[in-house]
């Protein structure tokens, strides 16, 4: 009876024990993991399969796991700084146990691995985004004429922006992205505001953190871009409006720029068809908070 007790109680623990596994994504990086001898698999879509086998019979289990994005030649780097030989099983663990604080992972919740990557390599283009905005902004200084910290500042101007844009558009879902080219790799920024039936902003904070820092280095570099939003609600036509970056602000777009906008194809300069049922308009006013400073860093 007591034996049966502490198998009982072990079991309840191992449900208490959340997990992180680190998937390999892509046929180049599963590839480059069979260099290894220890690592057993050859068939990328068989081990895709018994990956999400595995997820599945933990979650079945109670147990709660993290998926992370597992990139070789940041494991062969992870080694060789520890010392560690990376044709161990024990070495991959370790690896993955750090991505699980520090690198783009996601929870497990049932969906298929079809739609969980996708979801997985975005997190990660979202992270590796924020932090290439987040260190070009920290490496703006300070003002030489007002001493204010450049980076700082633009990021304080792009929140009371983004905020005035959600308070100012109509209800519904709010789907925003910021697009910023001067800067050294051009950046591109998707936020999405969906409204609960009560009425309030529904958002991913770290997508938000995202997308106000990438408007924020627009902003404090003077960078050409833009930001464009489509609202969405039951009922009526969508309706698409933006903003180009000007100075330490934003301009808005009259309607026939944003139809030429949405209405050319990007490689070609060819005209396409407007979509049925959008509206193609100017924004609303942002008040002071959409203009300019006047003083420029």
């Amino acid at each position: 009876m007591a034996h049966t007790d502490h198998q009982t109680m072990r079991r309840v623990l191992r449900r208490e024990i959340a997990g992180t596994i680190g998937l390999l994504t892509d046929e180049h990086d599963f590839r480059a993991m069979r260099r290894y001898r220890t690592f057993t698999f050859d068939d990328h879509a068989t081990y895709l399969k018994q990956v999400e086998d595995l997820l599945k019979s933990r979650a079945a289990q109670g147990s709660h796991t993290t998926v992370a994005l597992f990139d070789p030649q940041e494991y062969a780097e992870f080694c060789a700084e520890a010392g560690l030989d990376p044709d161990i099983p024990s070495s991959r663990t370790r690896f993955t146990a750090e991505l699980a604080g520090t690198g783009p992972t996601i929870p497990y919740d049932g969906r298929p691995l079809t739609e969980l990557v996708p979801a997985l390599v975005d997190e990660a283009v979202r992270q590796a985004t924020w932090e290439y905005a987040s260190t070009l902004l920290a490496h703006l200084g300070s003002c030489a004429s007002c001493g204010e910290d450049i980076g700082r500042g633009a990021f304080l101007r792009a929140s009371r922006l983004l905020v005035r844009i959600l308070d100012t558009a109509d209800p519904g879902n709010r789907h925003l992205v910021c697009s910023v080219t001067g800067t050294p790799e051009a950046l591109v920024s998707v936020l999405h505001a969906d409204e609960n039936p009560d009425g309030a902003t529904q958002l991913d904070e770290a997508e938000a953190l995202e997308f106000t820092t990438v408007l924020a280095l627009g902003l404090a570099t003077h960078s050409p871009g833009g930001l464009v939003m489509r609202t969405s609600a039951p009922g009526a036509p969508d309706r698409v409006y933006g903003w180009r970056l000007r100075g330490e602000g934003l301009e808005p777009l009259t309607a026939g720029e944003v139809f030429d906008a949405y209405c050319t194809d990007i490689d070609s300069g060819d005209l396409i068809s407007p979509e049925s049922d959008v509206d193609y308009c100017a924004p609303p006013d942002l008040g002071d908070t959409g203009q300019t400073t006047g003083h420029h860093h």
